[in-house]
């Protein structure tokens, strides 16, 4: 059995806090590259003028250099300074695993797989002795599934259950994503990538029964 923590931290505590001082409607987002030790960031709903802006003034930041431009979301390869301890480094220790990470009006959330529920006392004890004021709103303990049952996350759950119930599946629409990411305390990019991996799983499924699944 594991246990997933959802976290909510301000970036003042911990990382880009300059840049989110001076792009607060920013929304930010990593998005885990294999090859690299460090993930990349998505930077939604401001412009790049104002991205390169913050992030030449934030201290934190030693480079930074814009990948992909999609639409209003810039994809940004960011390395930090060696003085730096970032969000990332706080949370994934004692073998904890980073599954995602989003930011928005200066607070960080991130959701992160440990070992045990001991563990993730550990790094919670650990983020409150350093001075972070770390909100930790959820936790869930998963255990290894059934064959019989489904492979969807917990996340993807709520995320599909909580879409149907609020009539996001009807048409016309009863809910907008904005409006359903915001009751559930996400990013909008979130819920997107939630509900897109729980469409994938369960197209899957339907089509391979999970028994069958390597």
């Amino acid at each position: 059995m594991s246990t997933i923590a959802e976290f909510r931290v301000p970036a003042a505590d911990t990382t880009l806090a300059v840049t989110f001082d001076r792009l607060p409607d920013a929304t930010v987002e990593l998005e885990s590259v294999v090859s690299r030790t460090q993930p990349c960031l998505w930077v939604a709903d401001v412009s790049q003028t104002a991205v390169d802006g913050a992030f030449d003034a934030d201290p934190s930041v030693a480079t930074h250099d814009l990948l992909v431009e999609a639409g209003d979301r810039l994809l940004y390869d960011v390395t930090f300074t060696d003085e730096t301890e970032t969000l990332c480094d706080k949370l994934v220790v004692d073998g904890g695993s980073l599954l995602e990470a989003w930011a928005t009006s200066g607070w960080w959330q991130a959701r992160v797989r440990y070992q045990d529920r001991e563990t993730l006392v550990r790094v919670h004890d650990g983020l409150v002795e350093q001075g972070v004021s770390v909100d930790l709103r959820r936790v869930t303990d998963v255990t290894t599934a059934a064959p019989s049952d489904t492979r969807l996350t917990p996340e993807q759950t709520e995320a599909l259950e909580a879409a149907l119930e609020r009539g996001y599946f009807e048409i016309p629409r009863e809910i907008s994503m904005e409006e359903l990411a915001a009751e559930l305390g996400i990013s909008h990019q979130a819920l997107s990538e939630r509900l897109r991996r729980a469409y994938e799983t369960l197209v899957n499924e339907e089509i391979q029964p999970v028994g069958k699944q390597s």
